[in-house]
């Protein structure tokens, strides 16, 4: 309890009688120096000179106070030398013989008790002024405890005492009727590896490996394989044909039918719309993307073997009023198809087969525009954690970094324009 603050003990509170204490009525006990004029501090009916007639235990007291307690020693010495005696304090017309011994007994026995406590404190060094805090701790059980006591600390509830407590409600009980989501459906079909976002009705990332031998390979042509809806994805989430039908967009590949000639069957797998995502045509699609895949290519003459990821992403773009959106078309009737803002495509180029060669790693995200073959590749090289940070997948986390090497300064990275025939990459009538 402080001093000074509202409802503090002070000299005021507790010694209202200005007949026992005449110049004290107004002064904190800090403030009440010993040998102040009037302020004995005697008890009704003890005699001068008494323990409680402002003996010296009260100047010693009230210095180890001031020096060593700032001034938290006052509830202390009000209890013993301020409220006990008024406990027993009689009447002036009261005589002194009146107090019974018992009480006198306890009275006596409680001043004894400081008195020895307090004079052991001093005496355990050669000044007060010299005693240091741990000294005084350890010498503080010796003293009569406070009359007031802080608080009890509640204890914060724990872990262990919730989960004992058994719950009221079973959230998880929703379960029984089936899961939510979301749910990437698997697409597993050579030559593709992926998942696929029944949100967007696109794949969320699609990947294939290509080594020098498989695109050695000529066993398939693209003009024997046509685009087809994908029967393992719900209906209702599902990519249409007639969805793309005059939208504008090319269906375009995640995963190249030309790195897929190894065999018919495989090169028809990339042709189902669980592989396609809307793309710009002109000037993407038929161009620049087109050279980026035969990049991609171009690499199995220096690796061994390499493993691409490509996916859709959808970034957010500052408006004029300085305030960033995420904003793409829909195609589709009713519209349900997203039209993805970028593509991203994560190259492992690997140096051997064994689990302790060097991967030379390449990430690159390409807007869903018109690129001019002019535009260097590098221009569009990003870590690959900005890539996973924007799609919210992982990539590379079980490849340890000793392994690493950045494609870029092991190959040039550019895309090499070649006039392809974009006719044969034309919409065909879609089937209704």
């Amino acid at each position: 309890m402080d001093r000074e603050s509202g409802g503090s003990l002070t000299v005021d509170s507790l010694c209202k009688a200005e007949d026992t204490f005449p110049a004290c009525s107004s002064m904190s006990l800090s403030d009440c120096q010993p040998d102040r004029a009037g302020c004995d501090w005697l008890v009704p009916g003890s005699t001068p000179g008494s323990l409680f007639t402002r003996p010296r235990h009260l100047t010693w007291v009230l210095e180890i106070q001031r020096t060593y307690l700032g001034g938290r020693f006052d509830v202390f010495y009000c209890s013993v030398f301020v409220a006990l005696p008024r406990l027993f304090r009689q009447t002036p017309k009261t005589k002194p013989s009146s107090m019974s011994k018992t009480t006198f007994a306890i009275f006596a026995a409680a001043g004894a008790a400081t008195g020895a406590g307090v004079t052991a404190l001093l005496y355990s060094s050669k000044s007060p002024r010299e005693q240091t805090s741990t000294s005084l701790a350890a010498a503080a059980p010796a003293l009569p405890a406070p009359t007031t006591s802080p608080p009890a600390q509640i204890p914060p509830p724990s872990l262990a005492s919730k989960a004992s407590t058994a719950a009221p409600v079973d959230p998880s009980g929703l379960l029984q009727y089936g899961f939510p989501g979301p749910v990437s459906d698997p697409i597993n079909s050579l030559p593709l590896a992926g998942a696929y976002d029944r949100r967007m009705r696109n794949p969320s990332w699609v990947a294939e490996h290509i080594t020098p031998y498989s695109l050695s390979l000529k066993n398939a042509d693209r003009k024997h394989s046509s685009f087809v809806e994908d029967t393992t994805i719900p209906t209702i989430f599902r990519g249409k044909l007639s969805d793309y039908f005059r939208s504008g967009y090319d269906r375009g590949h995640q995963v190249p039918a030309a790195d897929a000639k190894w065999s018919q069957d495989a090169m028809d797998a990339t042709f189902s719309l669980s592989n396609m995502c809307p793309q710009v045509g002109e000037g993407f699609n038929r161009d620049y993307w087109s050279h980026f895949e035969e990049f991609c290519r171009n690499l199995t003459k220096k690796y061994p073997s390499v493993r691409i990821v490509t996916g859709p992403l959808y970034l957010p773009k500052k408006d004029p009023d300085g305030k960033y959106r995420v904003s793409y078309e829909v195609i589709g009737e009713p519209p349900n198809i997203a039209v993805p803002t970028h593509f991203y495509k994560v190259i492992f180029a690997e140096h051997g087969t064994n689990s302790t060669d060097k991967v030379a790693l390449g990430a690159f995200v390409l807007p869903n525009a018109r690129i001019p073959n002019t535009q260097p590749l590098t221009d569009f090289e990003v870590p690959v954690e900005a890539i996973e940070r924007a799609s919210g997948l992982e990539f590379a986390t079980k490849l340890d970094a000793a392994r690493r090497r950045r494609l870029c300064q092991e190959v040039r990275c550019d895309v090499v324009v070649r006039e392809f025939n974009n006719s044969q990459k034309s919409l065909p009538s879609p089937k209704r």
